[in-house]
């Protein structure tokens, strides 16, 4: 092995911050799992009224978790905050908005559950999504 780039240290500030991620992976947990207990518990009314009478609110309070998630992830201690991990999140969530939009525009009509619930409102959590996907770019290099 060449001298050179044996024994490197680790360029300054280059560490994981577990407590980081794992806030992200469980904030972005409690966005997915408020809107599945929506979904499939409390929307007819019967039970979890409180969360039934949120109505549409319930989506905004999920994608707002999960927007704040990836977020959390774009910190540079944490994987997707920098190297690959920057371009994988960009380009991620500019691709994940996209295709929102378009299924959104596609299958309207169908009854996909939380595209047929939001209506119009999915444009705006597609263009959420490539807002998120511009956090990551700043953090680009």
């Amino acid at each position: 092995m060449p001298e050179s780039t044996r024994n490197k240290p680790a360029p300054a500030g280059l560490y994981t911050s577990i407590p980081r991620m794992a806030l992200a992976i469980l904030v972005g947990a409690a966005g997915i799992a408020w809107m599945a207990v929506y979904i499939n518990v409390a929307q007819d009314g019967e039970k979890l009224t409180w969360m039934g009478d949120l109505e549409r609110w319930n989506f905004m309070i999920g994608f707002v978790l999960i927007f704040i998630a990836l977020v959390l992830a774009a910190h540079k201690a944490t994987p997707l905050g920098r190297g690959r991990g920057v371009v994988v999140g960009m380009l991620g969530c500019f691709l994940v908005g996209l295709i929102w939009i378009v299924v959104y525009y596609i299958a309207g009509t169908y009854p996909i559950p939380v595209i047929r619930n939001l209506e119009q409102y999915n444009l705006i959590v597609g263009i959420g999504f490539m807002a998120i996907g511009f956090v990551y770019a700043t953090k680009w290099e």
